[in-house]
């Protein structure tokens, strides 16, 4: 008798903790509550080991203090920095002050007026790229990736890196530690033994036990030469380029940048190349000025728990917030916090054309039912939810009105939004949005429609099974 007693009290402690922990985010004790509940005492091991807790936000944010203030006057001086809405190439902000001042003062990466971008549709065509890019290289090339696999594609990175190296290029490499946990050790010490500068991101047993592993590393980024940056949902692996007979096709999007937005680019990888290396860059040779071949305007965005804002999750709640005629978002993952959820849902009340494609074949059985509990209430709102059946659909892209559009690392969810490293890119010019919305017009192609009525009938086993997944979706 005593003995439960003491186990309640225990388990009693353990919920007051963690409510006293995460007061500040109730979506997400609610889920540690719900684990707690359901794993009595290992919930509590989990949520110790695993859970972002304010305290230690603080820590990595001490400790990732940006390289940027450094050279941030440098690099504001260099680039053509927008920093009135009258110069905004985009007539839609000339009377947009909200997204305008919202924008301008989101991140420390500005908007920037001498950019020229072309958008990737698939792992071909945007691998192609990259490579290319890597073999005109003279000074060096600085990859970072979530997932880098010892597959063909890999190995094919591997021998071009390890191949300009050894012509004297300086080569840096970050990877996820999580991400990439199952690089071979005879993968990695061949990059180190041929000049390649290699480490993992927050390895994954260092994190755990450290209590960091709930931070993880989600970019993309390559940039080459500080003239030439790539960065969207497109990791290293043979499954991006549909080779994986379990996901078949693979739909994803990429951007190649050149010019002012790759100073920027290249700032967020030294701040990154910092936090796992412990080498601190700070070298003007590395942002060279470029000649201005294109007028683009864009904004690379970079959020994460090192940095005071979300910068990306207020990018795409102001987006939402101003919309007046179409909202066209493709996401893997639909988890939306309750500010985008609501704002989602009184835009299609306001006859905003909002539409949401995600996969119908999912990678997480999981994340797939968390992401359906969402559907219904929205599709009563007005919105239209279409789920893509060719394949994979890896995308993270956003449009808004004729306003802007995102090409980006971040999904459309909880973890991205506050967890995550994450990078995104906002477009401003005609063009590259034009090519963004017939991407989704052709893969509106290849989705099939929600229909309300019919989603509405599915089973109770299946509704519940949503609500459970729904229960955890803030730590999905």
């Amino acid at each position: 008798m005593v003995w439960l007693l003491v186990a309640l009290i225990t388990f009693i402690l353990q919920m007051v903790a963690v409510l006293l922990l995460e007061f500040r985010n109730p979506s997400k004790a609610v889920a540690w509550l719900f684990i707690l509940f359901c794993l009595p005492f290992i919930g509590f091991v989990l949520y110790f080991f695993v859970a972002q807790d304010y305290q230690k936000r603080l820590k990595i944010r001490k400790r990732g203090s940006r390289l940027f203030q450094e050279i941030r006057a440098h690099l504001w001086d260099r680039a053509a920095v927008v920093r009135r809405k009258g110069d905004m190439n985009n007539p839609g902000f000339h009377h947009n002050d909200r997204l305008f001042n919202l924008l301008n003062h989101l991140s420390e990466s500005p908007i920037t007026g001498c950019n020229q971008s072309r958008v990737l549709t698939d792992g071909e065509e945007t691998y192609e790229a990259m490579l290319n890019a890597m073999e005109e290289a003279k000074d060096h090339i600085h990859v970072e990736f979530y997932i880098f696999r010892h597959d063909r594609i890999g190995t094919k990175f591997q021998d071009v890196m390890i191949r300009k190296a050894q012509e004297g290029v300086k080569v840096r490499l970050v990877c996820d530690g999580l991400g990439s946990y199952k690089l071979k050790k005879t993968f990695i010490q061949r990059f180190k033994e041929s000049g390649v500068e290699f480490y993992f991101f927050l390895p994954a047993m260092v994190s755990m036990f450290s209590r960091r592993i709930n931070y993880r590393n989600h970019r993309k980024i390559v940039v080459v030469d500080g003239t030439i940056g790539f960065l969207g949902g497109i990791n290293v692996g043979d499954d991006y380029l549909g080779e994986y007979p379990n996901m078949g096709y693979w739909r994803d999007t990429h951007l190649e940048v050149k010019g002012d937005a790759v100073y920027f680019l290249q700032n967020v990888f030294l701040h990154d190349w910092k936090l796992a290396s412990g080498e601190r860059i700070a070298d003007f040779g590395l942002f060279p000025e470029h000649q201005c071949t294109g007028e683009e305007q864009v904004q690379i965005l970079s959020s994460g728990p090192d940095l005071n804002w979300n910068a990306i999750q207020e990018m795409c709640f102001g987006a939402i917030s101003v919309a007046k005629e179409r909202i066209w978002i493709t996401t893997p993952y639909f988890i939306p916090d309750e500010g985008i959820y609501e704002a989602l849902k009184t835009a299609a009340v306001s006859g905003v054309d909002v539409r949401i494609i995600i996969p119908d074949h999912a990678d997480s059985r999981l994340v797939k039912m968390a992401s359906l509990s969402y559907v219904e209430e929205l599709l009563a709102a007005g919105v239209k939810f279409y789920e893509y059946e060719k394949g994979f659909i890896h995308a993270k892209v956003l449009i808004v009105d004729e306003l802007l559009g995102s090409v980006g690392t971040a999904n459309m969810d909880m973890r991205s939004f506050f967890c995550n490293f994450e990078l995104t890119a906002v477009l401003f010019d005609r063009l590259p949005i034009e090519r963004l919305v017939s991407d989704f017009k052709e893969d509106l192609q290849h989705s099939r429609l929600i229909d309300a009525e019919a989603f509405r009938q599915r089973g109770r086993w299946q509704k519940a099974a949503e609500i459970m997944c729904r229960m955890l979706s803030p730590l999905l």
